[in-house]
């Protein structure tokens, strides 16, 4: 075989490579661009060196994300001789790859990891998702243009093949005219030429398996999302490993929950932990007959709350809110207070229902089917009357579903506001999400006094969310500053002040509870709020009026959450064993308090003025609370025994807690019905 007909036969191969080669150089630049939206996020302890390596480990998931993804591509550049429809596949591949990962780079400070197939569950049922995105397009004009620049390079770099030379080559060789020769000549040329393209198809398959395995060696099983974390040193920083594609592909039809053999014996394992809460009292009537309100408010991080945080800027700190200030100052919160997830569909099964979030959002899985508990069943079950409210249309985000899942008799959304002559219909629509927060509160405050006692009620607010807009006759009192998000908060803070200020004058105020946290945090400015553990820190205030023997303080434990549920049922004197995963946290010792959350393949528990990072197999890293932009990993300190008795205990007791959750997910055990 000659030289020249060799190297044709090799350069649809060779052009696959070229090709392949420019959507590495695609992700890795949306990569940078991911770097350099989310700085703030990864500059911490980042070196060269370390951007290097993490660099490289995303070379790895790229490999895999562009291979399965350009399988496609390959086939029909080898085996087809369609020139123009191979490259718009190839075209069509790798512009919706970059669009994803750029759409990513916004989306990211939202939520701290990649975006997986969850997404389509989370907004199928909201029908506003093309304003949202036409307003995130305009904000991001920039990265319209960047898409626009780079699909075009690839569309002129992009190198093709050009089939017809075969055909015509074939006539050449043969140098005769008649017509059977001719086709003969072209027939036996083809044949030829479409046996190299499957040796070469067939050479090229091992390398694209390893490629989307992760290696070579049959030790390797296919990678997935969690073994960023070998590349990384906080879980944070996996985000910036991996990219979109990847991501979403790598979870379509995963088993979420993985159960795993800590302990074999569930004696020993019930003994670490167990989320069934026994009654620790006698009913008193008296107590169990008081109301229940729970206010969660969108996107209300810690970070912004002044009094929260008197010593933030030296103490300069003012916040946005002066309004829940004063609420804080009457209230008892923690010093330590963390979400369970990072988004709205986590924050109502770890409030309502004490389930945190692992893995996945609880209502986006298989186990949202099981059967669920949560406050608003055990009240109604002792005579409450129980009742959820949120301002989006019915079906947004999956809350009422939800509500009723748990016990809610009644729900209450925009419609039902809209249906209210007293109020201002859908005047007082936000354009995209709800009903603002101020007119909305009021609706809920009136509803509720119209409800007979004892009632349990939740309220889900959500003005302070993307796009970050509020009403425009606020728009002179609440002039932008700062972040994008502030005003917004300064708007829904003094929306709750003036709930605050009407319920106060209702008969029912001084026998109420009142819970105030937030579904989870949001933007931030702070460095301590952009760390691992910084970016689940949420308010959880308790406000009981009529209780003048619990005076107002801020306590040096850690809660989270999923304590809201077991800490009402206290308080309640509630009298029968309920489950949840959380504990009664003002009944608990400082020392035994604790919480946990997931982040990017990573579970982190805070206990004992600490923070263990464990990937499910191994403890990663240990913080001490204190070090508040979690600089320092002690966990190399180990021959200190006070660091090293606390690691083993806490690393037991995650282990327990994940056990429980997985078995009790995939055997549909999350009540007290199931406990044998």
């Amino acid at each position: 075989m000659k030289r020249e007909e060799v190297k044709r036969y090799l350069e649809p191969g060779m052009a696959v490579v070229w090709n392949l080669g420019l959507a590495y150089v695609v992700y890795m630049l949306a990569r940078v661009v991911f770097l350099v939206k989310n700085y703030s996020y990864f500059e911490q302890g980042l070196t060269w060196g370390h951007l290097m390596e993490m660099f490289g480990g995303g070379l790895v998931f790229d490999t895999a994300a562009i291979l399965v993804t350009n399988i496609p591509y390959i086939v029909l550049a080898l085996l087809l001789p369609w020139k123009k429809p191979t490259k718009w596949v190839y075209m069509i591949i790798n512009s919706v790859a970059l669009a994803m990962n750029l759409a990513d780079s916004v989306y990211f400070k939202y939520t701290m990891r990649r975006t997986t197939t969850t997404v389509f569950s989370e907004f199928q049922n909201e029908g506003n998702l093309g304003g949202i995105i036409g307003t995130e397009v305009l904000q991001q004009w920039y990265l319209v243009v960047l898409f626009g620049v780079v699909v075009y390079g690839i569309w002129k770099l992009y190198k093709g093949v050009r089939r017809e030379g075969v055909r015509r080559e074939g006539v050449r060789r043969e140098g005769v005219r008649r017509e059977g020769v001719r086709r003969e000549g072209v027939w036996r040329e083809g044949v030829k030429w479409y046996a190299a393209q499957v040796v070469v198809l067939a050479a090229m398959a091992p390398f694209v398996v390893a490629g989307i395995r992760g290696g070579f060696t049959t030790a390797v099983r296919p990678i997935t999302i969690s073994n960023a974390n070998q590349y990384v040193n906080r879980p944070v920083e996996a985000a910036l490993v991996l990219n979109t594609p990847f991501a979403i592909y790598r979870t379509i039809g995963k088993n979420v929950f993985v159960v795993p053999e800590y302990y074999k014996s569930p004696q020993e394992l019930e003994a670490i932990y167990s989320p069934i809460h026994n009654a620790q009292c006698i009913m008193h009537n008296a107590q169990l007959r008081k109301n229940v309100v729970i206010l969660i408010v969108e996107s209300f991080g810690r970070e912004y709350i002044g009094a929260l945080n008197e010593t933030l800027e030296g103490g300069k700190y003012q916040g946005y809110t002066p309004c829940v200030d004063e609420l804080v100052r009457k209230s008892v919160t923690f010093k330590y207070s963390y979400c369970n997830g990072r988004k709205s569909i986590d924050g109502m099964p770890s409030i309502l229902s004490s389930i945190p979030m692992f893995v996945e959002p609880f209502i986006l899985t298989p186990a949202s089917m099981n059967e669920v508990s949560g406050i608003a069943s055990l009240l109604a079950g002792e005579g409450y009357q129980t009742a959820f409210f949120h301002g989006a249309q019915r079906g947004s985000m999956g809350f009422q579903a939800f509500a009723r899942a748990t016990g809610f008799q009644e729900y209450y959304g925009r419609e039902d506001y809209n249906a209210d002559k007293r109020f201002g219909g859908d005047d007082d629509f936000d354009g995209m999400w709800a009903i603002w927060d101020e007119p909305f509160l009021q609706y809920y405050a009136t509803k509720m006094s119209e409800m007979k006692e004892p009632f349990m009620t939740a309220v889900f607010t959500a003005s302070s969310h993307h796009p970050y807009a509020i009403p425009e006759k606020y728009q002179q009192q609440y002039p932008e500053e700062g972040l994008i998000i502030h005003k917004c908060i300064r708007y829904t803070d003094m929306a709750i002040g003036k709930f605050f200020e009407k319920v106060s004058q209702e008969p029912w105020f001084k026998n109420t509870i009142f819970v105030l946290t937030s579904d989870h945090t949001n933007l931030s400015d702070h460095a301590y709020y952009q760390t691992d553990l910084g970016g689940f820190c949420s308010p959880i205030i308790i406000y009981e009026p009529g209780n003048e023997e619990r005076l107002p303080e801020i306590q040096d434990k850690i809660a989270q959450q999923i304590d809201i549920l077991p800490t009402l049922m206290g308080m309640l004197n509630y009298p029968k064993p309920y489950f949840g995963f959380g504990i009664d946290v003002l009944n608990t010792e400082k020392e035994d308090t604790w919480a946990v959350n997931y982040l990017n393949g990573i579970y982190q528990y805070v206990k004992h003025g600490y923070v263990l990072q464990f990937d499910g197999e191994r403890s990663k890293a240990m913080y001490e609370l204190g070090d508040s932009l979690m600089e320092r990993n002690v966990i190399k300190e180990l021959k200190d025994e006070k660091i090293k008795k606390f690691k083993e205990e806490m690393e037991r007791e995650v282990k327990a807690i994940v056990q429980q959750y997985m078995e009790r997910m995939t055997e549909d055990r999350l009540t007290t019905n199931y406990t044998n």
